[in-house]
C-alpha cells in the first residue's frame, strides 16, 4: 500500500511573505501621484492614518482568525455569525473582489507599458494586449498550478528587490526644500473643501493595504492557523507601513512638486536621482510585480469560486468543474469574462472597486466580531482581541467613513453585484444547501471539532 503524501503547512514566515506579496502591488508604484496631488507633504500623514485605521480592521480580523482554522475568511465569519445568506453574498462578493483585483494589475500592466511606448496609445493595440495577456493567464491556468510558484516568486523578488534599492539608494538624494508645501491648496478654501481631499487622499490609501483581508482565505494550508495568521496579520501590516512611507517620503524627497506629473512616480524619482538606468530598473520591477500578481489573482480568483461550489456547496456543481489538470476550468472562463468587462474602465474606478468590495467585506466581519465577544460562540486560540468592543466600534466607524468617498459609478455596481447575488441564492444556492444539509464543507469540519465550538450557554 503506498504512503500518501501529505503536502506541507505554510509555516509564519511563509505566511508573511504571502501577506507581503499580497498588499504590495501595482498601488505601491502608480498611486502615489494620486495622493500627494490632493494632499502634498500631508500626504505622508494620510498614509500613517489609514495605516493605523487599517491596522484596527486587521486586528479584527486577527481575532476571527483565532477562531476559525478552515478556509474562507470573510464568508466564513459571517455565515457563522449571521446565517448562510449572509456567508453566499460575501462569498461571491470576495471573487468579485478577486476580479476588479486581477483586472487593476492588467490595467496597471497596460497603464506602465504607455508610460513609455507610445504605442500603448491607440485603444486598438491598448486593449489587444490587455484581452491576449487574459488570454494567455487562462490557457497556462487551463494545464494547472505548475507555474503558478515560479511566477509568484519571481515577482515577490523584483517587487521587493526594487523597493528596497529605491529607498536605499534614493535616501542620498532626497532635498529638504521638495518638502514644500505642507498643505495642500485645498486647505486654503476652507475646512469642506479640505475634508474633501483629505477623504479621497484616504481612500486610495486604503486601497494599498485592502490585501491584508485575502490572508487568512487559505487557512486550512497553513499550520497553527490559529496562532499563526494573528501574528501574521500584525506583522505584516507593520512591515509594509514602513515601506509605503518611506517609499513616499522619499519620492517627494526627490520629486517635490512634480510628484504629480508623473504617471509612475517611483521610476520617475529614481531616473531624476541616478539617471536612465534608474528609470529602467524601476520599471523592469514594477513590470514583473505586477504580472506576477495579475498572474496570482487570475489562478486564486478561480479556485476560490470552485471552492464555493464544491467543498461549500454555496453555487450548482457545474461552476466548479475542473478538467484532467485539476484545473476549474469553469471558474477560469467565468474570471476571464468579468475581468474582460473590467479592463475598460480605468485603474481608479477599479480601485474604488476594491475599495468598496473590502468595505462589504469588513463590516459583517466587524460585527461578528462583537456578536462572538457577546455570545462566546468559537473562542479565541492564540490571540484575543484586548479592550473589549474598543477596537471593533472604532474599526467600524472607519469602515462607515468610507462610504462618503465613494462614487455613485461604484456604488451601483456593488448594488447590481448584490442584487444578482441575492437573485442567483434564492434560485440557485438555496436550493443547493438545502440538498446539501445546509451546512458547507467547512462548517461541518467546525461542528466535527467541538473543541472550536463554545455554546454561550456553556461560558
Amino acid at each position: 500500500m503506498v504512503k500518501k503524501t501529505v503536502p506541507k503547512k505554510l509555516t509564519f514566515i511563509s505566511i508573511y511573505f504571502l501577506g507581503i506579496n499580497g498588499i504590495i502591488g501595482s498601488g505601491a508604484f502608480l498611486l502615489p501621484q494620486s495622493i500627494y496631488k490632493d494632499m502634498n507633504l500631508l500626504s505622508v500623514v494620510v498614509m500613517l492614518s489609514a495605516a493605523i485605521t487599517v491596522g484596527l480592521i486587521a486586528l479584527c480580523y486577527a481575532d476571527l482568525a483565532s477562531r476559525f482554522t478552515g478556509s474562507g475568511a470573510a464568508w466564513l465569519y459571517s455565515y457563522n455569525a449571521f446565517g448562510r445568506f449572509a456567508g453566499y453574498e460575501l462569498g461571491v462578493f470576495t471573487w468579485f473582489l478577486g476580479c476588479c483585483t486581477y483586472a487593476a494589475e492588467v490595467v496597471a500592466f497596460l497603464t506602465t507599458l504607455k508610460s513609455f511606448i507610445p504605442a500603448f496609445n491607440q485603444t486598438s493595440i491598448y486593449f489587444a494586449v490587455g484581452i491576449g495577456l487574459i488570454i494567455l493567464f487562462s490557457i497556462i491556468n487551463f494545464f494547472g498550478r505548475s507555474l503558478v510558484k515560479v511566477i509568484d516568486n519571481t515577482s515577490s523578488i523584483a517587487k521587493l528587490s526594487t523597493i528596497i534599492l529605491f529607498i536605499i539608494v534614493g535616501v542620498f538624494f532626497m532635498h529638504i526644500a521638495n518638502f514644500h508645501p505642507v498643505m495642500p491648496a485645498a486647505a486654503a478654501k476652507g475646512v469642506g473643501p479640505f475634508f474633501h481631499h483629505f477623504g479621497a487622499a484616504f481612500s486610495v490609501v486604503f486601497y494599498l493595504f485592502s490585501g491584508f483581508s485575502f490572508i487568512p482565505i487559505a487557512a486550512s494550508q497553513m499550520k497553527n492557523p490559529a496562532r499563526n495568521i494573528p501574528r501574521a496579520l500584525i506583522a505584516v501590516m507593520i512591515s509594509v507601513t514602513i515601506l509605503y512611507t518611506l517609499m513616499l517620503l522619499i519620492a517627494i524627497g526627490i520629486l517635490g512638486h512634480k510628484m504629480s506629473w508623473y504617471t509612475i512616480p517611483i521610476a520617475n524619482a529614481f531616473k531624476s536621482a541616478v539617471g536612465e538606468w534608474g528609470y529602467i530598473v524601476v520599471i523592469i520591477g514594477v513590470l514583473l510585480s505586477i504580472f506576477g500578481v495579475a498572474f496570482t489573482c487570475s489562478f486564486n480568483t478561480p479556485a476560490l469560486i470552485a471552492s464555493l461550489s464544491l467543498e461549500h456547496h454555496l453555487l450548482p456543481n457545474w461552476v466548479g468543474k475542473k478538467n484532467k489538470f485539476d484545473a476549474p476550468w469553469v471558474g477560469i472562463i467565468l474570471t476571464a469574462a468579468v475581468t474582460l468587462l473590467l479592463i475598460t474602465q480605468s485603474y481608479l474606478f477599479l480601485v474604488g472597486c476594491i475599495v468598496l468590495a473590502s468595505f462589504v467585506q469588513y463590516v459583517p466581519s466587524i460585527f461578528a466580531v462583537i456578536k462572538f465577544k457577546h455570545t462566546g460562540q468559537y473562542p479565541n486560540h492564540g490571540f484575543k482581541l484586548p479592550g473589549g468592543d474598543i477596537i471593533p466600534v472604532l474599526a467600524l466607524l472607519v469602515a462607515c467613513y468610507l462610504v462618503f468617498n465613494f462614487t455613485w459609478e461604484t456604488i451601483l455596481l456593488s448594488i447590481v453585484v448584490a442584487a444578482v447575488t441575492a437573485i442567483l441564492y434564492f434560485f440557485i444556492g438555496k436550493k443547493r444547501l438545502d440538498k446539501m444539509g445546509g451546512i458547507p464543507t467547512a462548517i461541518r469540519e467546525l461542528k466535527n471539532h467541538p473543541e472550536l465550538m463554545k455554546n454561550k450557554n456553556n461560558k
